[in-house]
């Protein structure tokens, strides 16, 4: 039976082909074994000598994984994808795979903390060094470009403050000085943002987050080229070990197949909750990109396709009252993750007493949420009409 050359997302994840093999089950089998033995020692041979793309040993290929990784490839249009057990392990195997020791990086100073930490201490003991510049504008990153600049790391919008960088100019920038780019996509997911499009290289995600969807899995995948990617199965992916589990495969399956729903209620309740806030007294700014008043809409309706549901206000109500608030939602839990069903708080206090508060929006009823933050903010003495 022939196979649909080209299928739009929301069909992409959820049609699989008849497979014979497997009696025709709807749902692809867990393999949940190590290794894969042969007929023939010449057999083994020759998928030894094809390592990268044979069942050999589950630490480098296992059909079950492969699904995922085929699924994955394909939404953000790429060649290729490696799953890892989490969003950290796919990073790091991106990093690790295009630099040597003397490398100079650029990273956007809004990334991730975890990867900040890496990119400026730990990479520190092999002779790396990073500079981390405001990505909001080319220049600086062009400015911040040394003879031995190896790599210009993205995350596009940034975790907390969710700036965005001009992905088209940082990739035609690191084209011109022989620089590789990663950007962490994880915000955006391949539903409303693909980075390989725009000139990237490699793409990473936190599958933790958004693609599983249910707060339940941790792992992490890397997209790129079918050389940068089978550069990496024979380097970090192979000899770092931190692969995905089948097991945990299979459920990011299940929940991959449900993302473009997700993503598009995810979408509405963000933004709608973002203009709620956006009209409320002691709000000094509402860091959401999707809002059409955010200072670089523009550039995000320019590369983007939609607006997933973090983001961050920032607010002059003193941290003390700040904490009493979150303490008083009732339907926001506090906690440092996101994108599963559930909606979450978490705050920091910048040094000039500014209180920058990050929300994730779940998938309640944005009205519900809304008023919940209402009473909350009521129970601190700070209640007033809104215009909704």
């Amino acid at each position: 039976m022939q196979e649909p050359v080209r299928l739009n997302k929301e069909t992409l994840v959820v049609h699989d082909s008849h497979d014979e093999r497997h009696y025709g089950a709807v749902s692809f089998p867990v393999y949940q074994n190590s290794l894969f033995t042969f007929k023939t020692h010449e057999e083994l041979e020759t998928a030894l000598s094809l390592e990268v793309s044979s069942m050999i040993y589950t630490r480098g290929n296992n059909p079950t994984v492969a699904l995922l990784e085929d699924k994955l490839a394909k939404l953000e249009g790429g060649e290729k994808a490696r799953c890892f057990t989490s969003g950290m392990a796919a990073i790091t195997a991106a990093i690790l795979s295009v630099v040597r020791s003397g490398d100079h990086i650029i990273c956007v100073d809004g990334a991730y903390g975890p990867t900040k930490k890496f990119l400026e201490q730990y990479l520190n003991r092999f002779h790396i060094q990073t500079s981390f510049v405001d990505g909001r504008d080319v220049l600086q990153i062009e400015a911040a470009v040394q003879a031995n600049t190896r790599l210009i790391y993205l995350e596009s919008p940034t975790s907390f403050t969710f700036e965005l960088q001009d992905i088209r100019k940082c990739a035609a920038l690191a084209s011109r000085i022989g620089a590789t780019t990663i950007i962490d996509n994880t915000w955006a997911t391949p539903m409303f943002q693909n980075p390989l499009e725009l000139g990237i290289d490699l793409v990473v995600h936190s599958m933790t987050k958004y693609i599983s969807g249910h707060s339940d899995l941790i792992g992490g995948v890397v997209i790129g080229s079918q050389r940068h990617m089978d550069e990496l199965f024979a380097g970090e992916f192979q000899l770092l070990g931190g692969i995905l589990h089948p097991q945990s495969a299979a459920i990011f399956m299940r929940g991959l197949r449900t993302l473009p729903l997700r993503m598009n209620k995810h979408e509405q309740n963000g933004l709608r909750v973002a203009q709620h806030l956006r009209e409320r007294p002691n709000i000094i700014r509402v860091n959401q990109p999707g809002l059409e008043d955010h200072p670089q809409h523009e550039l995000f309706k320019s590369q983007m396709r939609g607006s997933s549901s973090v983001f961050s206000f920032e607010t002059d109500i003193p941290m003390s009252a700040m904490r009493r608030w979150a303490n008083a939602l009732l339907l926001f839990r506090k906690g440092i993750s996101w994108g599963g069903y559930e909606s979450l708080v978490y705050m920091r206090e910048w040094s000039d007493g500014t209180v920058i508060v990050r929300l994730y929006v779940g998938l309640e009823e944005p009205e519900d949420l809304m008023q919940d933050m209402e009473q909350a903010f009521e129970s601190i003495g700070y209640r007033c009409a809104v215009k909704s």
